[in-house]
Formats: C-alpha cells, structure tokens, sequence
C-alpha cells in the first residue's frame, strides 16, 4: 500500500470552483453571522432535503444537543435511546441534563429496537431519541405511534442518513425534529457543520436564539444562549459540494457492490443489508459483522490488527458502545444490551468513499479471506 488508506475520505469539490466561491468574502469581510452563504445554503439544503424548515449549526453535536433543549424538556426527564452510535448521541443528552435510558438494537440492522422501547416508558420519560444506523432508517412508523400513544416527543439522529428517503420521503421530516452531521468524514460535509430538520415553525426561532446568544437586537437579548452558527467558509463548502453529492453517492454505491461481489461467499460475515426497495440510501458505511460463533471469538480484532499491518485503517464502529464509555464508570454494565454489545464487539467499518481505488477493496478482501478462511 502506497499511502495510507482510511475508514473513508472528504470529498472536495474542484478547487477553482471553491476559490471562486469564497473569493467574495476578502471584499464583504462579512465572514460568520448569518451571512450571504448561509442564507444561500440554508434554502438550498431545504429544497434537497425536501423539508420545510432548516437551521444550520456549526456541528452535528451541537445541532442535537441543541435541538433537545429546545424542546425544554424538564431537568432529569428521561429519553429513550440507543447505546450502539457516536458517543455525541449520549453526550447530548446529558449536556442537557437529561437522562440516557438505554434500549438495545436489532442485530438484522444495528438500529434501536422499536418492540423493546414501551417496557422503558416511566412518567419520568420526555423523548425517544432514535439513529439510523449506517444508513439504515428506524422503523419510524412504529415509533410515532409510541410515541403518540404517550406523548413523547421523537428526535432522529440522521448523522449516518444524509440525502436517504422512505418511501420517497426525506429522512429528515420524520419525528419532531431530526439533526446532521457535516462533519468532514460524512457522505456529505461542510468541513465541519451540522443541521436541525423539523416541521414546527416555532422551534426556528426558539434554535435561532439558543445558536446566537439569545440575541434579538444589538441591545436585546432576550434569553441566555450557545454560539453554535456556521461560518460562511462552511457555507460555502457546502454550496459548492451540494451539486456533487449524487455523483459521490453513485461511486459509494458502485464499491459497496464490489465489496459485497469479493466478500459474498466467505461463511461467517454478515454483509451490509442495503437492499430494501423503498429506502434511497446514501452509502455512507460498509460495516461487516464477523461472527464469533463461526469464526471464533476476536476475529474481528483479528482482521483490524493485519489490515493495520498494510496502512488500512479500518474503525471498530461503535466500540465500547456509548453505555459502557470509560466517561461512566460501569454505570450501565448491568443493562441488558446484549445485541448492541455483541455488534460492538464483532462490527468493522471497512474504507468507503467515492476515489477509492477497487484494487485497494482487492487487497482489504485479500486479508479478509485468508484469515476467515470458510466458504459458503
């Protein structure tokens, strides 16, 4: 291996095309606060995401820990969430000083598990708070009529879903609110940024106020607040990466399938499951799931030390799981997670992202299938 190859790459848009969009701002100095761009982008991101309001944040963390305490959720209320996603998720919400309550997953699509969510409501329980999972959506259905059935408020982690429709439905209109990432390793990036999705016109203005100090005037400011705005170096990157996010998507695509065609026929690896009609995905992840029962325990493990040994660095998405996090000190070990832990245990995200050359994928399958061996 030449260079080193990791778990994915930022794409970048043509350079001249991104000096030419910045260009402007050395003549207006106007480089943050709402400016040009980020009105631009804003209505842009709306039209692509197919919903009705947007706010822009200056990071997918701040977008949700934002949106919940928009939500003014009462302190130590409790939401119902998952433990197998990004550490931001948990963090979130106790930053608002909410309580996690744990849920364990589905192991078919690594997503929270919509059958076990009602035996965790208490009258202390204020939200779910769900994430799709490598691009596979929740079963939102479901989960809006929970949370009707008892008057919960619903907000998605969509980090991992941008661009994806349901039943050619945005991703970003399910729930009360859904949030984000443009952080520079998404399908989809800003450099670093983030957005909240939702359908009440009233929480634009309440998210307006908590990403800008609560400022109203320059001599009002009507309610304490965070400084969460995106920059318009951010805006711009977005405006000019938007164009080529379905081409992007297309490349993603074409090596998750190549991935699968060289993988396929080895026993004990569970594929990605990215074939339901009426998902659009955006091919975010290639996550492979090495079972211990046919592979034996550390296999897993096993293949991210000798891929390692070649400059691929593949990530072990998400281990430990937010729940067992060093941060919390054994508080949760005793929750029955079990799926979610033995995904965490046994899950690999291979690299993935539009320029990666197929004989790299060669050479990461090459490894794979001299250590596990087995063929179906």
């Amino acid at each position: 291996m030449k260079h080193d190859i990791m778990v994915t790459r930022s794409s970048m848009p043509p350079l001249e095309e991104y000096i030419e969009k910045i260009q402007p701002l050395w003549e207006s100095h106007w480089l943050t606060n709402m400016g040009k761009y980020h009105q631009e982008f804003e209505e842009q991101l709306k039209e692509y995401l197919g919903t009705s309001y947007l706010s822009l944040m200056v990071n997918g963390h701040m977008s949700l820990e934002l949106a919940l305490q928009a939500m003014n959720f009462p302190e130590g209320g409790e939401v119902i969430t998952t433990p197998f996603t990004f550490i931001s998720t948990t963090h979130a919400i106790i930053r608002n000083r909410l309580v996690p309550v744990f849920c364990d997953i589905k192991l078919e699509d690594y997503t929270i598990d919509e059958a076990k969510i009602e035996a965790l409501i208490t009258e202390k329980t204020v939200a779910i708070l769900p994430v799709h999972v490598y691009g596979n959506i929740c079963e939102v259905e479901k989960i809006e009529e929970i949370a009707e059935k008892y008057n919960l408020k619903v907000i998605y982690d969509a980090a991992h879903a941008f661009g994806e429709k349901k039943d050619a439905i945005g991703v970003g209109n399910f729930g009360d609110a859904s949030v984000f990432s443009f952080h520079a390793t998404k399908v989809f990036h800003t450099i670093e940024g983030g957005a909240v999705t939702f359908s009440d016109p009233k929480l634009y203005k309440r998210l307006y106020d908590l990403k800008n100090f609560g400022i109203h005037s320059e001599e009002v400011i009507a309610q304490v607040g965070a400084n969460a705005k995106m920059n318009e170096f951010s805006a711009a990157m977005g405006l000019c990466n938007l164009p080529y996010i379905g081409r992007n998507i297309e490349e993603r695509k074409k090596r998750v399938e190549y991935y699968k065609e060289q993988l396929s026929s080895i026993e004990g690896l569970v594929l990605p499951r990215l074939e339901k009609e009426n998902i659009e995905y955006s091919y975010g992840y290639f996550a492979v799931l090495f079972c211990p029962e046919i592979l034996g325990e550390g296999m897993r493990d096993r293949i991210y030390e000798e891929l390692h040994k070649i400059q691929v660095y593949a990530r072990k998405y998400f281990y430990p799981i937010t729940s067992d996090a060093a941060c919390f000190r054994n508080k949760y070990k005793k929750d029955a997670l079990e799926n979610a832990r033995y995904a965490g245990e046994n899950i690999l995200v291979l690299p993935l992202y539009p320029e990666l050359p197929y004989e790299v994928i060669d050479e990461i399958c090459s490894v794979i299938e001299k250590n596990c061996g087995k063929m179906k």
